[in-house]
């Protein structure tokens, strides 16, 4: 039968509509499954709390998991597995609402996937303080978090260059690394350095960084200038291929280089940079960036008030098998973030007079690297923590199924010597998780 004008008409407009309706049937598909969001800072916010810090906020509220069909080949992330979801329409609603009924205005937010919350940045406005704030907030039954924006420094000293040094890398003959590395190097352990940037043109870290991301400020040449995670990175995981330079503890990790915190302008007499900072909001996505790639040993050489934010994320990552280390603060205040965490590897420098509970690990005059392919001596509770998280890593390389308890067992029954010498052994601690694997040839001195 022939199709009269009309009718091949009609039969060209269902054609037609199908497509249509095909093609905004995947449109929503994609709108619903990944909607853009900006998971870096942005640099104007980030701008504006260091102006107004102390009238900045973070509130965190309920992000329900809305009903969405899965689309073939999406990946998931986190420990969990569970799938990426963004901020939906309700949790959008309640911060908009929140900041009508308190007189807030929102510099930034962000969904946490592994928290199933969305938090945002608020700024304060009119003459309210933020106490009186936050005391309102904890009485409001749609708020699940509020806390002031936290600032947070890395826990290294400035240079202490010394060119009649001896013993150049005296901390891993200390910590007995030599030997412990004839058994493990940390094979393709993954390391988070949740620091400042570091220097990826580095030869000695050439093959160890396989991720980098930066919340700060997205400068490609500052991040390979930042002095302090290029110094942490170096410890734990320096690899000097070419025979020269200097050897990490576990020269074969893997380093996820996070970006959280930036390096303040230099002081009178200081010839590289001054204190490093970092703030609640850029450290809990650097957090969730660790979640996200599945790293093994997180190494956070910073040191900072409570946080319950941070604290929230940092449980999510010790309950999924992450192994957390941390700086003790130089006043020995284990109610810091975030060594004030529960099952958080605290560590110090050898000689401390903190806790028993705490590890300790050398730190004074480490040698380690610079950026631009230099080497130098730095001091401080940072490179304690660096150690520790190398010789995390020579552990998971042998059992990848140790848990924060059982690499704190390890590393405690290792320690050795007394007062001002004692420190943890690798070797030591290698054997306590493989019968037999070291045998012990360098005492800590």
């Amino acid at each position: 039968m022939k199709l009269t004008d009309a009718g091949r008409a009609a039969k060209a407009w269902r054609a037609w509509s199908a497509v249509l309706l095909a093609l905004l049937l995947t449109a929503c598909a994609d709108l619903a499954l990944t909607p853009p969001h900006n998971e870096d800072v942005d640099a104007a916010a980030l701008a504006r709390m260091s102006v107004a810090g102390d009238r900045m906020i973070i509130v965190a509220v309920a992000n329900p998991t809305e009903s969405v069909p899965v689309l073939a080949g999406t990946t998931a992330g986190g420990y969990d597995g569970a799938p990426g979801y963004t901020a939906y329409g309700s949790a959008r609603a309640t911060v908009a609402a929140l900041e009508k009924d308190y007189y807030l205005r929102e510099v930034t937010a962000w969904p946490i996937v592994a928290l199933r919350v969305h938090c945002a940045v608020l700024e304060i406005e009119g003459t309210q303080s933020r106490d009186e704030v936050l005391a309102k907030l904890a009485k409001d039954r749609r708020v699940r978090l509020a806390q002031p924006l936290q600032s947070f420094r890395t826990s290294g000293t400035a240079l202490t260059y010394d060119p009649n040094f001896e013993s150049l890398q005296r901390g891993l003959q200390q910590i007995d690394a030599p030997a412990a590395q004839r058994i493990s190097r940390g094979d393709d352990v993954r390391v988070a350095v949740i620091d400042t940037g570091l220097d990826t043109a580095h030869p000695d870290l050439a093959g160890r960084i396989i991720m980098t991301r930066d919340f700060v400020e997205q400068d490609k040449t500052r991040f390979n200038r930042d002095v302090h995670g290029t110094a942490v990175a170096g410890v734990i995981a320096a690899n000097p291929n070419n025979g020269r330079g200097v050897m990490g503890v576990a020269p074969r990790a893997k380093l996820l280089a996070f970006k959280a915190c930036w390096q303040a302008p230099a002081a009178a007499g200081e010839p590289d940079a001054g204190p490093s900072i970092c703030n609640s909001l850029t450290l809990a996505k650097a957090l969730v960036a660790a979640i996200d790639a599945h790293a093994q040993v997180i190494n956070l050489s910073l040191t900072g008030p409570p946080d319950p934010l941070l604290a929230q994320l940092v449980d999510y990552t010790l309950q999924h098998g992450a192994i957390v280390v941390g700086a003790v603060p130089p006043n020995g205040d284990l109610h810091a973030f975030p060594v004030g965490i529960a099952h958080v590897i605290a560590a110090d420098l050898p000689g401390s007079k903190v806790a028993d509970a705490v590890l300790r690990a050398p730190g004074r005059d480490v040698l380690t690297l610079k950026p631009g392919g230099h080497y130098d001596f730095l001091s401080g509770s940072s490179f304690s923590a660096a150690y520790i998280s190398g010789i995390t890593a020579l552990l998971l390389a042998r059992d990848p199924h140790l848990d924060a308890s059982g690499v704190y067992a390890a590393l405690k029954v290792s320690m050795s010597g007394g007062g001002a010498s004692q420190t943890v052994n690798a070797c030591t601690a290698l054997a306590a998780v493989a019968a037999g694997a070291c045998t012990t040839t360098t005492m800590a001195q």
